[in-house]
């Protein structure tokens, strides 16, 4: 079988556009973990994320200064900080679908600067915590809650 050129270009667009499409998306959801870029530095993406889910009456459960602690004994580590956070009236329906969704709650949101000073939001992907769990019947909550968070990291991350 022969192929005119145009018929190539237009197959090897396809393989590099597919090729392209995997492997952004590959970036953004590796291994469960979805990450998005912050125009601010850690600590003020942190206060913004605090205060976004202060005022959607999140629990906010506990602000850990990873980088502070690495200090604390001679380790350097680019700053880190993980906020956990989470709402019983989203969690606990997940916990009645299938209880061992809990070692995954509450929510986490990782702010941390990677080697080029970029800052970034990472958090579970509620999708791969459903399959990690295999979770049944809940699947309106999963879309509410990955919803949920796309908005309110976007909204801290953003200028």
């Amino acid at each position: 079988m022969f192929y005119s050129p145009q018929e190539i270009i237009l197959k090897k667009t396809l393989i590099i556009i597919l090729l392209l499409a995997f492997s952004v998306s590959s970036g953004m959801a590796a291994d469960g973990v979805i990450s998005i870029s912050s125009a601010h530095d850690v600590e003020a993406t942190a206060d913004r994320l605090e205060n976004i889910l202060a005022q959607k009456g999140m629990t906010i459960f506990k602000r850990v200064d990873h980088s502070g602690g690495a200090a604390n004994v001679g380790i350097d580590l680019r700053k880190t900080e993980l906020i956990i956070f989470g709402n019983p009236k989203v969690g606990s329906p997940l916990m009645q679908c299938r209880q061992i969704v809990a070692l995954d709650l509450p929510q986490k949101a990782l702010i941390w600067e990677d080697e080029h000073g970029n800052v970034w939001i990472s958090y579970n992907d509620p999708q791969y915590l459903q399959k990690r769990h295999n979770v049944q019947g809940c699947e309106k909550v999963f879309v509410k809650i990955e919803k949920a968070l796309a908005g309110l990291t976007k909204a801290a991350a953003d200028k």
